[in-house]
């Protein structure tokens, strides 16, 4: 269970911060929910509280570990043995897994596969999320600003 403060990433929209826990009552019944705040999009989701390991919803990582997964990205080899729509659909599972490795790769090889050919509109999209939202981890690890977190990857991707 996350208390209020913890700082969390929910697959497929990024990082940000528990800001309260409170209980609704939506179609008669009640519930806990985590409000949890994303700075990055100004947005507020609520969460079920017994929700969050199917969601793959995760506390954000150590500064260690974010370089580890920053090296994947720049220095790993990518995956290219898969055709556009298997891509397609594994890199749909990694994002949704919320395994932030599992992301590093999506990022990785969309990245090459973008340096080699032009990428279709799905692959585009998927990068660009993707990249939002290791920049919101980046931002609550690192504590820096959304313009200091782009630089970091804008420099190590060009």
């Amino acid at each position: 269970m996350y208390q209020v403060g913890d700082k969390i990433v929910y697959p497929m929209y990024g990082a940000g911060v528990i800001k309260d826990i409170e209980e609704k009552e939506i179609l008669g019944e009640t519930k806990s929910y985590y409000i949890f705040h994303m700075d990055h999009s100004n947005m507020q989701v609520m969460i079920p509280t017994g929700t969050t390991s199917n969601l793959g919803i995760r506390q954000v990582v150590d500064s260690e570990t974010l370089e580890q997964v920053l090296d994947i990205i720049f220095d790993g080899e990518p995956d290219m043995s898969v055709n556009r729509h298997q891509r397609y659909h594994l890199n749909v599972k990694k994002m949704k897994s919320g395994d932030i490795f599992e992301s590093a790769q999506v990022i990785r090889d969309l990245i090459h596969l973008k340096s080699q050919q032009k990428i279709s509109t799905q692959d585009k999209s998927m990068l660009d999320n993707a990249l939002q939202i290791l920049t919101s981890e980046l931002i609550l690890v690192k504590g820096i600003s959304e313009e200091e977190a782009s630089e970091i990857l804008n420099k190590k991707i060009s």
